[in-house]
């Protein structure tokens, strides 16, 4: 008999950081942000709106069918008060009308509801949307790690498969920016690789050096940057110490830079899996913060989600 192959531990998505109670505090005394949901037409994507908004965390904008999500909230007991129906009848016109609502400035933010994650996102990439900034889009888990005494932002585990050097810098002061709206005024970000020297044939030790002295540049502002950093000396001072790295980042990093999507997301869901960790998500680099839900995610992971998109707003 197969089991589920991907299995959420019964730690997954729970707060088990108090700092992410200063994270929602820290939220909590702004106002709502008006926020803009697309195609909220499961339970746990209509769930997942109106628990932040109880939170006082957003204002939701309900943007799909509205006889079908009324219908669907009666089923689950949810109460609809207090949100703004939008009536649009397919996904890929909801995203497209959510978009068109955070370029006119009705809405802060966007939130994806149950249809899919590429349909959301091409909206917000077009460039009739106007939503395009100068930057790449990149994504960002803020996670409270068990022992850590800091919050931990991975970045890009989601949406960059491959990225180039222009496309690090980007990365980078995106995550830089991030921080800043969580109250972190000089982050340490740690840009990984397999190795902490130069190598000429691993180009992720190439990129890490380049953007360095970019930072060095003024090119990348806001930040303190170190690399190329293996993990275990980003992580520990320890082990920087034992390799004679001299390192203004190792053992205190605010930011963790992976080299690519797929060393990012096994580093994040190691961390959730293995260790526990609480993970909350953002699209960062568009005129407005986008959050990403899936139905894996806790029902805490979705809030404070909504709790980074209301600081990352622009009021």
């Amino acid at each position: 008999m197969h089991g589920n192959p991907n299995p959420v531990p019964a730690t997954a998505g729970q707060r088990r950081d108090p700092l992410f109670e200063g994270l929602l505090t820290r939220a909590r005394q702004r106002p709502p942000a008006t926020t803009a949901v697309a195609w909220p037409l499961s339970a746990d994507a209509l769930a997942g709106p109106l628990e932040a908004a109880a939170e006082g965390l957003i204002e939701p904008w309900l943007v799909g069918p509205q006889a079908q999500i009324r219908a669907l909230a009666e089923r689950e007991s949810l109460d609809l008060s207090g949100c703004r129906l939008v009536d649009v009848p397919d996904p890929a016109q909801a995203a497209m009308h959510c978009a068109a609502l955070a370029r006119d400035r009705e809405v802060m933010a966007l939130m994806k509801g149950s249809l899919h994650t590429d349909e959301l996102m091409a909206a917000v990439v077009a460039r009739e949307s106007g939503l395009r900034t100068d930057r790449r889009i990149s994504h960002a888990f803020v996670m409270g790690v068990p022992g850590q005494p800091r919050l931990l932002m991975i970045t890009d585990a989601a949406v960059n498969i491959a990225p180039d050097l222009e496309a690090k810098r980007d990365i980078v002061q995106n995550a830089i920016g991030l921080a800043h709206a969580l109250g972190v005024e000089a982050p340490r970000v740690a840009l990984l690789a397999a190795v902490e020297t130069v190598n000429p044939r691993m180009p992720a030790t190439l990129d890490a050096a380049a953007l360095c002295k970019m930072a060095d540049r003024g090119q990348i502002t806001g930040g303190v940057l170190d690399g190329p950093l293996a993990l275990d000396n980003a992580l520990s001072a320890e082990s920087a110490r034992i390799k004679g790295i001299v390192s203004p980042v190792s053992g205190q990093p605010d930011i963790l830079v992976a080299p690519d999507i797929e060393a990012g997301n096994m580093m994040y869901k190691q961390l959730v899996f293995f260790t526990g960790a609480f993970a909350a998500g953002l699209v960062l680099g568009a005129k407005v913060p986008v959050i990403l839900t899936s139905r894996a995610d806790g029902r805490d992971s979705r809030i404070a989600s909504c709790a980074l998109a209301r600081l990352a707003a622009r009021d």
